[in-house]
């Protein structure tokens, strides 16, 4: 027996439930990998209330971990009992010590990546290469905003941002987080807690807004992020930490300027095995060379995931949390 975090109905934390299982012997194409470390994440928190629906109920939770091979299918061949390895598209079920999931999820895991590193880093750290490489190919030089740039994808998406040469601007909630966001590299930071949001871009662009803003706070930052765009620009809308976005009026996109809005996911990018080692392949190389650094802010027990999961909600948390087998 193993021990997991579970639901069985949606709801708030207190749903969560730290229970013995039985996980199963692999299929022809799956791995069951012995986690050492697991990646906490808002999209968690999408699942567990039910925004997200779980294939079925009760249901395993969580989708980024590292770890080592424990067994493997009759048709893996590209992992063997011992590698170490790492994941963070799914299926659910990350938030136990044995987890079992298709070979095609998993990536290699260099000796150089320490497997809290990775847990803290996979999701994250793929999500800002698909938003700043991929989605919006950024060239250096451009100026853009990054909403939430204190969090854990905002922490990275500064220091990447830095190292391309792209003015990185971050929206944060207090004086402490602008701080962290600086040292991570953001190039300025506007505190949304008393300063306008709008009106700030505006002075730090010239009149010129952004080509491109990232939003992974949803509605409670919709409008304001239009309002940030450049004529012709994109809204990148990757995530619903306030909530999602309801109700879009494309006329809208006309009025502020023939703008571009696009609601991308990390899976509709790192689509193949190849596609996703290779993202993973740059996203270590940006660790190994210095470029990038893990900010493991929280660590907590597994079976007190709930309480971490609270702190992620009330934005108690800074840089990543990572759970603990």
């Amino acid at each position: 027996m193993a021990k997991r975090i579970q639901f069985s109905s949606h709801g708030g934390p207190e749903v969560l439930e730290y229970r013995d299982y039985q996980p199963a012997a692999p299929g022809a194409h799956e791995v069951r990998v012995q986690n050492q470390a697991i990646g906490l994440n808002f999209i968690d928190t999408y699942f567990r209330s039910g925004l997200y629906p779980p294939p079925a109920l009760p249901s395993g939770l969580g989708t980024e971990g590292a770890g080592i091979v424990e067994a493997v299918g009759a048709a893996v061949s590209q992992f063997q009992v011992g590698d170490r390895v790492a994941y963070a598209t799914g299926p659910l079920g990350a938030y136990s010590e044995l987890h079992v999931l298709p070979a095609s999820k998993l990536v290699k895991l260099p000796q150089a990546i320490s497997f809290e590193q990775a847990a803290a880093v996979m999701l994250k750290g793929l999500t800002v290469q698909y938003l700043l490489r991929q989605v919006y190919a950024l060239q250096g030089g451009e100026t853009i905003l990054f909403h939430a740039a204190a969090g854990g994808v905002g922490s990275f998406a500064c220091q990447w941002a830095k190292a391309l040469g792209v003015k990185l601007i971050g929206t944060v909630s207090s004086a402490e987080k602008a701080a962290h966001a600086t040292q991570q590299g953001a190039w300025a930071t506007i505190d949304y807690s008393h300063e306008d949001v709008v009106q700030r871009v505006l002075q730090l662009t010239d009149g010129n807004k952004c080509p491109v803003v990232y939003d992974g706070v949803g509605k409670d930052t919709w409008d304001t992020s239009l309002d940030c765009v450049a004529p012709r620009g994109l809204l990148v809308s990757f995530g619903n930490a306030s909530g999602a976005v309801t109700g879009v009026n494309l006329g809208i996109l006309a009025q502020k300027g023939s703008l571009f809005v696009t609601r991308p996911t990390l899976a509709g990018y790192a689509d193949t095995p190849a596609r996703l080692q290779s993202m993973a392949d740059e996203l270590f190389a940006m660790l190994a060379s210095g470029q990038l650094n893990v900010d493991i802010g929280n660590r907590y027990a597994l079976k007190d995931a709930a309480a971490a999961q609270t702190a992620l909600s009330a934005r108690q948390t800074t840089g990543s949390t990572i759970l603990l087998p």
